[in-house]
């Protein structure tokens, strides 16, 4: 009797839990229409690179060997994107396309098109292409400012080759850095992402994008839980720049800044350790000029709070160069409100001169501070603000070099740099000396 009435009593449990079970899941949103209304305006993106298998020695017989000549290879990567206009605009992510020779696009209804680059931004990794067509399905922009967390959302892309893809879930945080990407305040979601889903978009309820699925983190190399989307604003801005200029321009505001600790809030005097605390200024920078000092914690720009040092440079960096931005600054015990005209940070000549980029190198330098010079214990150099060439790239060239010599002039500044460069022939090896970590070594770029 025992057994038989634990055994109905399971039964019991068990009867009210599934008669619950279509209660529950009427309250999940359905996704069908979703799919249906923004599925036709996602592509397949194949990007061909031309590379070079290494020469091979094969024996002819025991006492001779062939040497076989690099031959021509082509390499295929697989990514996503999104159609923004009917006129055939397509918004990726700039390492799917990142060298390639060729970019094919594959549209839902099987139609494949020749992709043009129209342009590429590292630090956001957005990258923008055009096709020859008109009346195409596009994709409505939303505004990922007001996502909420715990919100619905959907992805739809090619993850592992595998095209059209859909996959959902919700949006578990927002305004994420990520190291070396400290201009894109990323969207984080438990949808599923793999290989092949970057540059694919992540839509809201209403049918409207909201990011550009980027990156996941993860041990194994397959989804774990932890996937990443640009802003839509961001990749927006990107694009607009993109599609005008060929080229990004942000503001640069010239600080040096780190989080505020508990301890430091405490020593300040702040209620919580919030905002950028200012641990550099850069000479004649917009921050000099508009009365920034060390010490100084930054609460806002333009309105948009600074919750930590994190939020400060995308905030920034969305602002065009010679803009005016108002920011509320603590400094001893009080806040105040300073005006500060934005330089240029970009691959060209900025307004005050600091960032150069002569003779189109694929690299642009920058004079180094004198508090840098100090430390590593030099006297000049200029140091790499920015690498887009990928042949460049190749060669060993990273951002934070300090080159010290092109040839076997040392350069003491932009200015002598960028004459050093215009006595070299044109198909003349570009030779530096530069340093990194302290330590020197030469980089040989090939013209």
């Amino acid at each position: 009797m025992k057994f038989a009435f634990r055994f109905w009593q399971g039964i019991s449990i068990a009867t009210v839990f599934f008669l619950s079970l279509p209660a529950y899941a009427g309250r999940l949103p359905d996704f069908t229409e979703l799919v249906q209304k923004t599925g036709d305006a996602v592509v397949n993106i194949e990007a061909h690179t031309e590379t070079q298998t290494p020469p091979q020695m094969v024996p002819v017989d025991p006492f001779h060997r062939k040497v076989i000549p690099p031959m021509p290879q082509d390499r295929v990567s697989i990514g996503s994107g999104f159609i923004i206009s009917p006129d055939g605009y397509v918004l990726t992510n700039r390492h799917v396309v990142n060298g390639a020779t060729k970019i094919i696009v594959r549209l839902p209804d099987h139609r494949e098109m020749e992709a043009r680059l129209v342009g590429a931004d590292e630090p956001s990794d957005i990258a923008l292409l055009k096709l020859d067509a008109t009346g195409l399905p596009s994709l409505k922009m939303g505004d990922s400012n007001k996502l909420q967390i715990g919100e619905w959302v959907m992805a739809i892309g090619s993850p592992l080759s595998f095209e059209h893809s859909v996959t959902k879930g919700i949006v578990s945080a927002k305004g994420r850095s990520m190291r070396g990407q400290q201009y894109v305040p990323y969207i984080q979601t438990d949808v599923p992402i793999n290989r092949g889903n970057s540059g694919g978009p992540l839509i809201n309820m209403d049918g409207e994008v909201v990011g550009i699925n980027t990156l996941i983190l993860s041990n194994t190399g397959g989804y774990m839980g932890l996937s990443f989307s640009i802003p839509i604003e961001v990749a927006a801005s990107v694009a607009e720049q993109l599609k005008t200029n060929g080229k990004v321009k942000r503001g640069l505001l010239g600080v040096g800044i780190e989080p505020v600790t508990q301890k430091m809030a405490d020593y300040l005097q702040m209620k919580t350790p919030q905002g950028a605390l200012v641990n550099h200024v850069s000479k004649g920078s917009a921050a000099e000029k508009a009365g920034i000092k060390v010490q100084d914690v930054i609460l806002s720009v333009d309105g948009e709070p600074v919750g930590s040092a994190n939020d400060l440079p995308p905030l920034v960096g969305s602002k065009p160069p010679g803009s005016k931005v108002a920011l509320v600054v603590y400094r001893d015990g009080r806040e105040t409100t300073l005006t500060a005209t934005l330089d240029a940070l970009d691959g060209t000549v900025a307004a005050n001169g600091k960032s150069v980029s002569p003779e189109n190198l694929g690299f642009s330098v920058a004079n180094v501070d004198e508090a840098i010079r100090s430390q590593a214990g030099i006297s000049g150099g200029v140091v790499v603000t920015r690498v887009t060439d990928p042949q460049i790239q190749r060669s060993g060239l990273r951002q934070g070099d300090i080159i010290l010599k092109v040839g076997k002039q040392p350069v003491k500044n932009t200015r002598q740099f960028g004459r050093e460069i215009r006595r070299l022939a044109a198909k003349e090896p570009l030779v530096l000396l530069i340093q990194r970590q302290g330590a020197n070594r030469f980089i040989v770029i090939e013209r």
